[in-house]
């Protein structure tokens, strides 16, 4: 999705101020997301075609981003650092990143990008407001069978650390964290306390407590106006100042969360080294995250991790980001640039790159989420049946197959324009600086190698063309995944073994160094303090773009059952412990009715005196909410409720709490809600 849809909106209200130079939207990249917001057709072919729910709610959602962080502008100060997180990442293609010159990997401990770099953002006078941090994971630690939408291990990770925030308060920046908050973070070994926590626990459950939970039956549905949807609980602390903390993407490009390796899952025996297939079939072969074989623990192990890291480099913090702010970008047809590089014998040569195009190799997939049929990473050949399938789409020429070589092209997604563009070919490239912190926005995802060569590559142009403005104290971060999406980047060496990164690499051998000429030629413009000329666009095909998802109907219950009414109700008399799972299932409503972005589907309340209070909503990792029809064309529908109580909740009488909005067949939509039977926790 490109950046100039929000920068429209934007300029309505601030003019120029914030424009696609001086503003990086980046993702932290989940595979658990609803999809159809791209407008380019490969990326949306899954969604059936262009969603404009999908894409609506997140423009509006980066654009109401800005404009809270406009309307709370401070003075304040930034502190940076850095250090690594071993257990969190490994390199899921290592037989392509031993590919790369052993002098150059001679360089380095390690196969992955271990360093997390940390910035702290401080307000004068309310101390610390947030923090961002860049780390190289993929968001794959929930599987390809998942289908609840998840921010993956990242989007976890950001929750944790702001509830962390959010629980403890946090003092001003005095330089370097005291030993007192630096003891909370090593007896941390639990998800942090929820924000709500704040009713006084009794010693003990008594019957007294238990009879007060049967008192309390399932409310049935009813109407509710959408103004009364309860609020998301950060959202509703409006005395409280929100900490933001983003967990964002680096060089990620082949790294993978399941640390444990890669296993086949009829023989529980490692998947073969070159090409990751069990007994020749890539569908066998499984990356198996650290909580195996619960997807959940592993993203939440995962997340716990990146987590605490970041809390460890956030309470150290000292090095304040002192200088100047400057930005350059500039778009670029990637289609046909014109790169130099070094021949064997270390002579010039211009080579260039290709229009996009995307190997055998890509459908075969990752151990994170293996393709089908008989693809298999590492290939290099391709297959005469699939060849023939390929034709009938579209037949790559001959200069095409020989600027992608050794890729064998399964689609030559640059040159298929139909219904419109398959692929991107003008992307952005853009570096912003703050200080000493310089951020490289990309828009793909790196290998861990094709990382490290533009990162030093730009910061080489930095420090010996700056008159000394750029210290050797400079720090460079990678920030994947950022402003648009064009898939892989491998350095020319991997792209030679075409796994799956390399079969992704789009624009062929020498995407990386197109990328390095290009970024090496901006930084030399913000040392020399030039402007970079941008002469083309990337197109806007929103106006093209092709649905095929069809909208809700409507929405209907069994005769005599409002929506809200409790299909399967927590059992009477129930008392949990904490670290066990309740649940409930109502009588629902399609979610798209009403995406509630700013209230919530799922509740959990806790009776506080004669006042149900919410503690915990579907934001939070303990509650998860669960839609589902009994049959695809159905218009009856379920929602279930399953709250895991967390060991640190207080003990008391709870309930569950479901809202949604109904569709009727004609009519508006109408909002509603129920709540399950009470229930004591001990």
């Amino acid at each position: 999705m490109s950046g100039n849809i929000n920068f429209f909106m934007l300029n309505s209200r601030y003019g120029d101020l914030y424009n696609e130079n001086n503003v990086a939207i980046s993702g932290i990249h989940t595979h658990a997301g609803p999809g159809g917001y791209l407008q380019y057709v490969v990326y949306i072919v899954t969604s059936l075609g262009f969603v404009r729910q999908s894409f609506d709610v997140i423009v509006d959602g980066i654009e109401k981003s800005i404009v809270e962080a406009h309307n709370n502008l401070h003075p304040g100060k930034i502190y940076v650092n850095k250090g690594d997180l071993l257990d969190a990442g490994v390199n899921r293609s290592p037989s392509a990143y031993l590919n790369n010159p052993a002098e150059e990997r001679s360089k380095y401990k390690y196969n992955v990008d271990k360093e997390m770099t940390l910035v702290k953002f401080v307000d004068d006078e309310s101390g610390p407001v947030g923090s961002f941090n860049w780390f190289a994971t993929h968001g794959t630690s929930m599987s390809r069978t998942n289908s609840l939408i998840s921010g993956d291990n990242k989007g976890a990770a950001a929750r944790f650390m702001e509830d962390w925030a959010e629980k403890n308060g946090l003092p001003k920046q005095t330089g370097v964290a005291s030993s007192d908050d630096l003891g909370f973070l090593h007896m941390t070994s639990v998800l942090p306390r929820r924000v709500s926590t704040i009713i006084p626990e009794p010693d003990e459950i008594t019957d007294d407590l238990m009879q007060l939970a049967s008192s309390y039956e399932a409310s049935g549905g009813r109407r509710l106006a959408g103004s009364n949807i309860t609020r998301r609980i950060r959202s509703s602390q409006e005395n409280n100042p929100k900490f933001v903390s983003a967990f964002c993407q680096s060089n990620c490009g082949d790294v993978s969360p399941n640390v444990l390796g890669t296993f086949c899952i009829d023989t529980h025996l490692p998947c073969d080294f070159n090409h990751s297939t069990c007994n020749g079939k890539n569908e066998l072969c499984y990356g198996r995250g650290p909580g195996y074989p619960n997807e959940f623990e592993s993203t939440r192990i995962i997340g716990n991790r990146q987590f605490l890291k970041a809390v460890d480099l956030f309470n150290s913090a000292s090095e304040e980001i002192q200088g100047k702010i400057d930005y350059r970008h500039t778009y670029l047809d990637f289609s046909q640039l014109k790169v130099s590089v070094s021949t064997s014998t270390g002579g010039p040569q211009v080579v260039k790159t290709c229009p996009a195009a995307m190997g055998f190799a890509f459908a075969a997939g990752t151990t994170d989420g293996p393709g089908a049929f008989d693809f298999k990473q590492g290939d290099d050949k391709g297959n005469p049946f699939w060849r023939l399938v390929r034709n009938l789409l579209k037949t790559p020429g001959k200069e095409q197959v020989e600027c992608q070589a050794p890729k064998p092209i399964l689609l030559d997604t640059g040159e298929m324009k139909e219904p419109y563009d398959w692929a991107p070919a003008i992307l952005p490239i853009q570096i912003i600086r703050i200080g000493q912190l310089v951020i490289l926005c990309v828009p793909g995802e790196f290998t861990t190698m094709a990382g490290r060569r533009l990162r030093d590559a730009v910061k080489n142009v930095l420090i010996s063309g700056s008159n000394g403005e750029f210290g050797t104290n400079i720090h460079v971060v990678l920030a994947g995944l950022t402003n648009t999406y064009s898939q892989y980047v491998t350095t020319f060496e991997e792209y030679q073994i075409q796994r799956y990164e390399g079969a992704s690499t789009l624009y062929g051998p020498h995407t990386l160094s197109a990328y390095i000429q290009e970024f090496q030629k901006l930084a030399t413009a913000m040392v020399e303090n030039k402007e970079v000329p941008t002469n083309i666009q990337p197109p806007d095909m929103l106006e093209k773009q092709i649905g095929l998802l069809p909208g809700v109907m409507y929405d209907s219950t069994p005769p005599g059952v409002h929506f809200g009414d409790v299909s399967s109700d927590v059992a009477a008399n129930s008392n949990f412990r904490k670290g066990t799972t309740v649940n409930a299932t109502f009588y629902s409503a399609c979610p798209r009715n009403d995406l509630l972005t700013e209230g919530t589907f799922a509740l959990v309340e806790k009776l506080n005196g004669n006042d149900w209070i919410p503690v915990y909503d579907d934001d939070d990792w303990s509650l998860q909410f669960k839609w589902s029809r009994p049959s695809k064309f159905s218009p009856r529908s379920f929602a279930t409720l399953e709250w895991t109580i967390p060991e640190d909740a207080a003990s008391g009488v709870y309930r569950l709490r479901h809202s949604g909005a109904s569709k009727p067949l004609i009519g508006s939509i109408k909002h509603f809600t129920g709540t399950s039977r009470a229930f004591a926790v001990r």
